[in-house]
């Protein structure tokens, strides 16, 4: 178990206003998903987690919903009765669902509830990542921690991680949104920063070229390079409309943007 020390290589703090990126929207739904906080493609499918009341309740009331990638609502109510659920990750047949204080584990074949991984301590788990070796990580926003699961066991791995949100894991690194900085853990827990943004992080899926967006609940969508530019792809916030722990499918170059209190999913290619 590390604590985080500021003492950072810094690659950049800056956004520059060049753009080499833009995002096309193809799709959104109506106002109908039940404030949804995370979007994960698999396959023909994507899993929205579904919150359906205030963001950290502990009541009964949110879910998981199953949508087609051309938008079309499969199942509103595939699983119910989680708590404020947000980030997920799949392993096998297994989704896993971060529910404030545990993980939910979801048979997908079936469409159930099959057990829980609890967290001691935890109160606000928010997002999830799996690495290609099968082990698991949740942070935790309101104890600014990152948890280490592998075999349905979980370890802090990481601690006083302040503002941290977004994990996306790649190959033995671990991308971390903390507040507005992008950090990279490697594999011996250093730390580094690659870019830093305006509003905190939520988001990050990485492009596959070293790059990655990120985006802010506020209402912010950001291609960052691998050497720490940072370009703006989309600002909702005008509109009053979030842009949550989004999906990306990099073969098609498709951003599934869930948009929170705005009860929307929308998708954007990536051009």
């Amino acid at each position: 178990m590390k604590s985080i020390i500021l003492s950072l290589v810094i690659f950049t703090t800056a956004t520059v206003n060049a753009q080499d990126h833009t995002l096309e929207k193809i799709w959104e739904t109506d106002s109908v998903i039940a404030v949804p906080e995370s979007v994960l493609p698999a396959k023909k499918n994507l899993f929205v987690s579904l919150i359906d009341g205030n963001p950290w309740d502990v009541d009964g009331k949110g879910g998981v919903a199953k949508l087609g990638t051309d938008g079309s609502i499969l199942n509103a109510a595939w699983i119910t009765g989680l708590n404020a659920p947000k980030g997920m990750g799949i392993k096998g047949n297994r989704l896993y669902v971060a529910d404030v204080s545990q993980v939910i584990i979801i048979d997908i074949k079936n469409g159930r509830i099959t057990g829980n991984i609890a967290i001691e301590g935890a109160t606000g788990l928010n997002d999830i990542t799996i690495n290609d070796k099968g082990i698991m990580y949740v942070s935790d926003s309101k104890t600014a921690k990152i948890w280490r699961i592998e075999k349905d066991v979980p370890a802090l791995y990481l601690d006083n991680v302040k503002g941290v949100n977004g994990l996306r894991a790649v190959g033995d690194d671990l991308y971390i949104g903390a507040g507005k900085l992008f950090m990279k853990a490697d594999a011996n827990k250093q730390l580094t920063q690659v870019a830093e943004v305006t509003q905190g992080i939520d988001g990050i899926e990485p492009v596959g070229n070293g790059d990655f967006l990120l985006t802010a609940w506020g209402g912010y969508i950001w291609y960052a390079h691998a050497g720490g530019r940072v370009e703006t792809l989309l600002e909702t916030h005008p509109q009053k409309k979030n842009t949550a722990d989004i999906g990306y499918d990099p073969k098609k170059r498709i951003v599934y943007v869930p948009s929170f209190f705005a009860k929307t999913v929308a998708a954007y290619r990536l051009k």
